[in-house]
């Protein structure tokens, strides 16, 4: 498994930046933070955009910045594509235009992914004729997105991608992300304030503040941990990964196997048998019970045991939960904390209503 390892630190004006990285590149590794954080700092150091004043950057097997020996690779011989907020097409070329030179800038040598692959992973065959000013956002990002990918780089860097699409191009994009992750097997180091971009997208994440990195783990792990920012948001959830086992024809529900041996439905019958879903299941959408609550609608009653508790300010508690090795949050009022007496290590059940479950 490829890794980057980088230890950077500039200062511009009033804003410094002084970080320590050591992670693996496997699939998605998400930066998130406040604005002004200094994630697209971090993102262009790293790239080679922007020079850092001093520290070193090893990522792919190979020495990019170095410092100390006066060592800077510049970023057209780092083999890695850049995806940024604007989609930045060549407005006097059409799409096939611009597709086509993202392949033609890449040396034959080095070329590995195809024009057809491309167009048909992103969807762009109906597109290719049409001048960017004919495209929506989201279109126009896809676009974007196939001429970095023609450039057949060994890693992805994207900022912030989806800052100016409206809900539906969001989704498409992130389908495409999806979908050329799996099957290109590129990493992408990925920056976003959304919460829901990253539960929808990464197996890893950084948390930044202040020009520093504050935490870094996999994104499960990440979610849980209730010292950390974002299980103390108001859209806290967890990420579990899941596999399609059967489906209820006569009520359109799909039942989905996680963990060692537990399962859950959720409404619609639309995925396939063996599908790998990734399931977001909101803090808030968790109850909790001691005993099982028998006959009820919701649908998922898991047992679990309390692995910790935290109070967010004076009405409420997070809690975390542990489902045979599969952890999970729950939000409870306060007076729930204390009518229950919920204590770490304690065994009770926690309640998931299907319509709350999202792939």
């Amino acid at each position: 498994m490829s890794r980057l390892r980088a230890t950077l630190s500039l200062r511009r004006q009033s804003f410094s930046l002084a970080v320590a990285l050591d992670t693996p590149l496997d699939g998605v590794v998400a930066i998130q933070g406040p604005s002004g954080c200094g994630k697209t700092t971090l993102l262009r150091a790293l790239a080679g955009l922007e020079r850092a004043d001093d520290g070193a950057v090893h990522c792919l097997s190979e020495t990019w910045q170095d410092e100390a020996r006066g060592l800077f690779i510049p970023l057209h011989r780092r083999q890695l594509g850049m995806l940024f907020q604007e989609p930045r097409l060549f407005p006097f070329l059409d799409v096939r235009g611009n597709l086509l030179y993202g392949r033609n800038a890449t040396p034959r040598a080095r070329r590995r992914i195809g024009f057809d692959d491309v167009v048909g992973m992103l969807e762009l065959a109906p597109l290719l004729s049409r001048r960017p000013d004919r495209l929506s956002g989201g279109e126009a990002q896809r676009v974007a997105l196939g001429r970095v990918l023609l450039t057949s780089p060994r890693l992805l860097f994207m900022d912030e991608p989806l800052a100016s699409l409206d809900a539906d191009g969001k989704q498409r994009i992130i389908a495409s992300i999806r979908k050329l992750s799996t099957a290109l097997e590129i990493p992408i180091l990925y920056v976003t304030h959304d919460m829901a971009e990253i539960h929808q997208l990464a197996d890893r994440l950084i948390l930044m503040e202040a020009g520093r990195i504050t935490e870094h783990g996999p994104l499960s792990h990440m979610l849980t941990r209730l010292d950390l920012p974002p299980a103390n948001r108001a859209d806290a959830a967890v990420v579990i990964a899941a596999v399609v086992e059967s489906h209820d024809e006569q009520y359109h529900l799909t039942r989905l196997r996680f963990g060692a041996k537990e399962h859950l439905l959720i409404a619609g019958n639309t995925l396939g048998i063996g599908h790998q879903a990734r399931i977001r299941i909101m803090a808030r959408d968790v109850s909790l019970t001691l005993d099982h609550p028998g006959r009820t609608s919701i649908l998922n009653v898991f047992r679990a045991t309390v692995r910790a508790c935290s109070p967010i300010g004076d009405a409420q508690y997070l809690v975390t939960l542990d489902l045979e090795g599969v952890e999970m949050l729950a939000r409870i009022t306060a007076r729930s904390h204390a009518v229950l007496d919920i204590r770490t290590g304690m065994s009770l059940f926690a309640q998931v209503k299907s319509v709350a479950l999202e792939r």
